[in-house]
């Protein structure tokens, strides 16, 4: 996640209306293509992005619109302690409901959980959720930000006694200049 920002626009748009969803509601099965994986993976600092899938249900509700659904990835990281690749799944449930504006402001604000609901409210914008920023944002929310390989272990360096240190050499040479002057 090191190079994405707060506010950045997200490399994959899968825009959907809520007067295309039908009274029923409606099924989206999304993957992202190869251009689109490796422009995500370098928004979110990864090393690659081999796969990218989400399964959405999403459904009117009260001016708004509700999505269920689950995000899976593979992605590549790099292990924090032997710095070497490392591949890691990554799945991530996702249950929102997107409302107006104003019924989130008089709600008091985004993220917020409706009283006796499972899910948080976000700010419908526009009359539109964009379900490719929502699986982006779920991805990089479930990366492990500290990915080790598998039976890595860090192991502090050892204490070292205090003429063995890296600036032993610059020590003696000033004790030797003290013992010109």
């Amino acid at each position: 996640m090191a190079d994405a920002k707060p506010g950045a626009v997200s490399p994959w748009h899968f825009p959907v209306a809520v007067e295309d969803v039908p009274d029923l509601g409606e099924h989206f099965d999304l993957t992202a293509d190869r251009q689109i994986r490796a422009a995500i993976a370098k928004a979110a600092g990864l090393r690659d992005l081999a796969r990218l899938e989400a399964n959405f249900d999403v459904n009117r509700q009260g001016g708004g619109l509700r999505v269920v659904g689950r995000i899976a990835a593979t992605v590549g990281q790099t292990c924090v302690v032997t710095l070497e690749p490392v591949a890691n799944e990554v799945a991530e449930d996702v249950d929102l409901l997107f409302a107006p504006r104003t019924s989130v402001a008089e709600s008091g604000g985004a993220a917020i959980r409706p009283e006796g609901s499972e899910y948080e409210m976000e700010p419908l914008i526009g009359g539109v959720v964009d379900l490719g920023a929502l699986a982006t944002e779920s991805l990089i929310l479930g990366l492990d930000p500290y990915p080790r390989k598998p039976g890595a272990v860090f192991q502090s360096p050892e204490e070292t006694a205090a003429g063995d240190g890296p600036f032993s050499a610059l020590a003696a040479l000033q004790k030797g200049r003290d013992a010109d002057q």
